[in-house]
């Protein structure tokens, strides 16, 4: 019995030394993101803006979008954001209103991509803020859940 007992010790040694780390399954974790934003609205569709506090998505945002459609104050608009963060980006397309008589505005995400340590993630964000109608800037919010395995 001892000597079964040790060979089976020695073949999980054996197993454990050969097997490479880099077989090694990474898991998919989700990540609540709870942001800030401030940014400016830079013309022609387009806008900037700081995100802080976002965790994954703690970083700037590059922003371009078209109008769709014009309901009383209500302009429907999509495009694409896009999130530099620390070795990785995050890009998803948007669908959204923007009120042009009070500043106010929401977006949720219709597809998100990575780069990076973000390559892969799946999930969706919703930003809603308001714009200062006579300069631009804006600050806003963006809350949602984005799910990537960052294992190395």
């Amino acid at each position: 019995m001892k000597a079964l007992g040790m060979a089976l010790l020695l073949l999980t040694v054996a197993v454990v030394a050969v097997a490479r780390p880099d077989e090694a399954q990474g898991g998919v974790s989700c990540h609540n993101v709870n942001a800030k934003g401030v940014g400016q609205d830079l013309g022609g569709g387009r806008t900037r803006a700081s995100i802080i506090g976002g965790g994954l998505l703690h970083g700037t945002t590059e922003a371009a979008f078209i109008i769709t459609g014009l309901s009383g104050t209500q302009a429907s608009f999509e495009g694409t954001i896009v999130f530099t963060v620390n070795k990785a980006t995050l890009t998803a397309g948007l669908i959204g209103t923007f009120d042009v008589a009070s500043g106010a505005f929401s977006a949720t995400t219709s597809s998100i991509a990575g780069t990076g340590k973000l390559a892969g993630a799946t999930g969706s964000l919703v930003l809603e803020g308001l714009q200062n109608l006579s300069d631009g800037s804006f600050t806003e919010t963006v809350t949602g859940q984005i799910c990537v395995d960052l294992s190395p």
